[in-house]
């Protein structure tokens, strides 16, 4: 830890919500003769990577800054007052829960530029793919670090339009029917979240999220509770996205681009869990038990159902496209990252915070490969990719195969790396779940996740034999080199093969931060 003061830590926050959005706004502006390079879309390319690293430097001083002997203090702590109308105001803040969220945030959208920066997106202007990227990073690191329900409603629906774009302009083939689909399923569940927050605001006469997780239920009555949970807890599934409300991630992930899939896989799907643990678990306690049970099945359905869907588009003459299988595996990931949610526990909680920024990391590199092989072979068809004439990576391109190997079994949970420990803790959680909850059914629920980790195994090991394994095809006129990877795509991935190790490897660092926070928010801010 460095000594940065409490005011200079606070610029730095707002400088890490605001700079991206200014960024975007520059973006559309035309470049200065001296700055344009090559050409006008080079230099708005490097726009975007000279803003992104921006933000990531200032990321990294912001967590370097933090006392890590108080995680569960708020600090970088900026209230200022906006609509007094409405009591909203503009309250923003750090904690060991939601700093790891805006260095994971902060990083994918740098390697993220970086990549298109070397590989520029085909289709419409790169101008406004820039400026939608920056859009898109202001609005989540604003929902990891804004402390007002409201505020956290508006940064919540900020990620949407440039994401629907994203897709619909950049993506591949029913790019608009899988955008439609994204913005409406959002959309409405977002419409749904917003009551549950103006019935909470209204109800404790303060949208202020410190003051109410502080306050932890007492102001609130059950019944008021209960109705507001399922109203917020609709709207955070949908993002999450929780079975049987995940039917537009498939679709979005197969048509959106690269640096789309990864952000919305890496990012995106965080902002619904990261809402259950800031709102739902502390805000509305009572509400939070009396839907546990239900969330917990749920998600340990989801758990079973994605590595069953993943199986199918895995087999043999199925033609399943690799990137929806990947899309799948996220609803089962994510599946025990709302198990430990469900255990209400700080066991379960640490578990599935931990699980979030291992899913950001593993995923999020598996998109980028899955992304270099379609690149590469025209094709993200598993059938195709499997043929006499198709990957075979370890012989035609080891370096790729090597990390699209290492990647998967991160993605199982393989012990020694970052996937591991969340999916570990949410079941331990699961088999001791917190006061007043059904054991059994909590026992229940953790054999069906521990059997859906079999099942993870399974396709994502047939993955890597169809893909990577076989021997390669005489070249000939059918046939052409594949070149292996390139600097570039080696800058972009190599910190997320790093953190994956070191998280693995080194649980504590991430762990030290969040449990101190996770027991506060339990307990209701007395700790």
């Amino acid at each position: 830890m460095i000594d940065i003061s409490e005011s200079v830590m606070q610029a730095l926050l707002a400088f890490i919500i605001a700079v991206p959005l200014l960024g975007a706004a520059a973006a559309l502006l035309p470049a200065p003769p001296g700055l344009r390079g090559r050409s006008p879309e080079q230099a708005v390319l490097r726009h975007g990577v000279t803003v992104t690293g921006a933000v990531l430097a200032a990321a990294v001083v912001l967590a370097a800054g933090f006392d890590h002997d108080q995680p569960s203090r708020m600090q970088a702590n900026t209230d200022i007052s906006w609509i007094p109308a409405l009591g909203v105001r503009i309250h923003l803040g750090v904690d060991g829960i939601s700093l790891p969220l805006l260095l994971l945030t902060a990083l994918l959208t740098f390697l993220c530029a970086l990549y298109t920066y070397f590989k520029p997106p085909a289709g419409p202007s790169p101008k406004a793919f820039v400026a939608l990227l920056l859009v898109l990073e202001t609005g989540t690191l604003a929902t990891f670090a804004v402390l007002d329900l409201l505020l956290f409603f508006l940064a919540f629906e900020t990620v949407l339009i440039p994401m629907y774009f994203l897709i619909a302009r950049w993506g591949g083939e029913e790019r608009r029917t899988a955008a439609w689909k994204f913005i409406l399923f959002t959309l409405l569940g977002s419409v749904v979240m917003l009551l549950g927050f103006l019935l909470i605001g209204l109800k404790a006469d303060t949208f202020d999220m410190v003051a109410l997780a502080t306050d932890n239920g007492r102001g609130l009555s059950t019944s008021t509770q209960v109705i507001a949970v399922l109203a917020i807890g609709v709207g955070l599934a949908v993002k999450t996205p929780m079975w049987p409300l995940h039917s537009w991630l498939p679709a979005a992930h197969t048509a959106a681009p690269t640096v789309g899939s990864v952000l919305l896989a890496g990012v995106m799907l965080k902002m619904g869990t990261y809402g259950f643990v800031r709102i739902v678990l502390p805000v509305a306690p009572d509400g939070m038990r009396t839907f546990a049970p239900y969330l917990a099945a749920f998600a340990a359905v989801g758990i079973v159902y994605g590595s069953l869907a993943c199986l199918a588009l895995a087999r043999n003459g199925a033609s399943g496209d690799l990137k929806r299988l990947i899309a799948y595996s996220s609803v089962g990931h994510m599946g025990f990252v709302l198990l430990g949610i469900a255990t209400m526990t700080p066991t379960g909680v640490n578990g599935a915070l931990f699980a979030n920024i291992a899913h950001g990391l593993i995923t999020g590199l598996l998109f980028f490969l899955v992304g270099a092989v379609k690149d590469r072979y025209g094709t993200a068809d598993l059938d195709t990719l499997a043929g006499a004439t198709g990957a075979a990576l370890y012989g035609r391109a080891p370096r790729l195969g090597a990390l699209l190997a290492f990647a998967a079994v991160a993605s199982l949970g393989l012990p020694g790396l970052a996937g591991f420990w969340g999916e570990m803790l949410a079941l331990f959680g699961a088999f001791d779940p917190a006061d007043g909850l059904n054991r059994p059914a909590f026992l229940t629920f953790m054999v069906i996740g521990g059997f859906g980790t079999l099942l993870t195994a399974a396709y994502l090991l047939i993955v890597v034999r169809r893909v990577c394994m076989g021997v390669p095809a005489p070249t000939g006129p059918d046939t052409r080199a594949v070149p292996d990877v390139q600097g570039y795509e080696l800058a972009a991935w190599t910190p997320l093969v790093a953190l994956t190790v070191l998280a693995g490897l080194w649980p504590a660092v991430l762990l030290g931060l969040t449990d101190p926070a996770v027991q506060k928010l339990l307990s209701g801010g007395s700790s």
